[in-house]
């Protein structure tokens, strides 16, 4: 799939791994963060933007604005975008985390090729598209040529087969994944999903499984548009999709295969994601703080997921559950199913769509030594505070049930 959708973009036949190529690109991604130093570049170009409808602005790491700082970084965003005509920036009150909120809205799709100053832009493989993350500077030149170039990465063939236990997830996939493998065990590497228990997903699954690609440092993580994509994509993108799919007889860097019955609720212990351990051997660890959200978990299927656990329940009164609808459509929907009422009925904290705390930005910061358990995507050192804090991730009902017993808790414990 890789091959195809870079060769296509290239304007060639075929390509070959390790060929280094430059692209036509169908959109260039950055955030309140990154922006500015993409900005910077265009300047520095001198040519303005190649095209103000393929470039997508999304100030969502500390929107609302947490301080000055990041209230200046986020207008030299927002005056770019109105000096540039840029259609796709999304101010506050109709942003979301950008990696939920670019499929949802369809603004990518199927046989995409996406660059983003963002590492978790290879979310976007979850509905066929080659989207990857890229430096700022990278991502100013994308916006002002629509090109990049790109090394032609091999592909890793990640085969699950079978039914998921009772309380697997995708969540719980992908960190088995990581785990067997490593954070480096698929780097420069594109991720291509493939197998029964993977056609069952839904789509939301697949885009948090190929949210954490990056995690196993694969440059893209890849899933073939199937029925159940066509019927989520279906009057949702703004454009016509182009669907690339493997050969029978493509050739594969390696070729991993899974039985599903072997995934179990997991958690990943601090300072990698690849340190899983099974949820049912971490009930000892007591938490400070639950996290459910992010590019990672932060949609309506997690969303349902941890209101099924907290319904009729409340939080320790010794720990904080904060709850970030990952896009001001998931948030809506909350409150139409009402869930909103759930989670604030559990003593939830119940936010705008934000990143905050996943990079340790504001919105539910550790102090030393306090331990949280999070449906996002990294747990390194100081990741969401003090460099003696602890992140431990999971699935949103594992971080939910965590979040009622006070400790790290599979929901069936409750």
């Amino acid at each position: 799939m890789a091959e195809k959708m870079l060769a296509a973009h290239a304007g060639l036949d075929e390509v070959v791994p390790g060929q280094l190529v430059e692209c036509d690109l169908d959109g260039v991604l950055a955030n309140d963060i990154t922006a500015p130093i993409a900005i910077k570049t265009v300047r520095e170009i001198g040519a303005g933007v190649w095209d103000p409808t393929s470039i997508f602005l999304v100030p969502d790491h500390y929107s609302p604005n947490k301080d000055i700082k990041s209230a200046e970084q986020t207008k030299v965003t927002r005056d770019f975008a109105h000096e540039m005509g840029i259609t796709h920036y999304y101010e506050q009150g109709c942003m979301g985390i950008e990696h939920a909120l670019l499929p949802e809205l369809g603004v990518v799709g199927p046989g995409d090729l996406v660059i983003g100053a963002d590492s978790h832009t290879c979310t976007y493989g979850g509905i066929g598209a080659f989207s990857t993350g890229v430096g700022s500077t990278d991502a100013g030149v994308g916006m002002a040529t629509g090109r990049a170039w790109f090394k032609v990465p091999e592909t890793i063939r990640i085969q699950v087969d079978g039914e998921l236990p009772a309380g697997a997830s995708a969540k719980d996939i992908i960190l088995y994944v990581i785990g067997q493998i490593g954070v480096d065990g698929a780097l420069y590497c594109a991720m291509e999903f493939t197998g029964s228990t993977i056609a069952n997903l839904s789509v939301e699954g697949r885009l948090t499984i190929a949210n954490m690609a990056i995690e196993a440092g694969g440059k893209a993580g890849l899933f073939e548009v199937d029925d159940v994509a066509r019927k989520w994509l279906e009057g949702r993108t703004e454009r016509p999709w182009t669907e690339y799919h493997s050969d029978p007889d493509a050739q594969y860097k390696q070729v991993i295969k899974i039985d599903a019955a072997d995934i179990v609720p997991t958690v990943a212990w601090p300072h990698l994601p690849s340190n899983t351990h099974p949820v049912a051997e971490s009930r000892h660890i007591k938490i400070d703080q639950a996290v459910i959200g992010s590019c990672t978990n932060g949609r309506i299927e997690d969303m349902r997921a941890a209101a099924d656990v907290l319904r009729g329940r409340t939080v320790d009164p010794n720990v904080r559950c904060i709850v970030i609808p990952a896009t001001q459509g998931v948030w809506l929907q909350c409150v139409h199913e009402g869930l909103m009422d759930v989670f604030i009925n559990a003593h939830c904290v119940v936010s705008t769509p934000t990143c905050g705390p996943c990079l340790g930005g504001y919105m539910g910061i550790l102090a030393a030594g306090e331990r949280c358990v999070s449906s996002t995507n990294r747990n390194f050192v100081g990741r969401m505070g003090d460099p003696t804090s602890e992140v431990y991730l999971a699935s949103p009902a594992v971080a939910a049930a965590s979040a009622v017993a006070g400790h790290i808790a599979l929901p069936s414990d409750l």
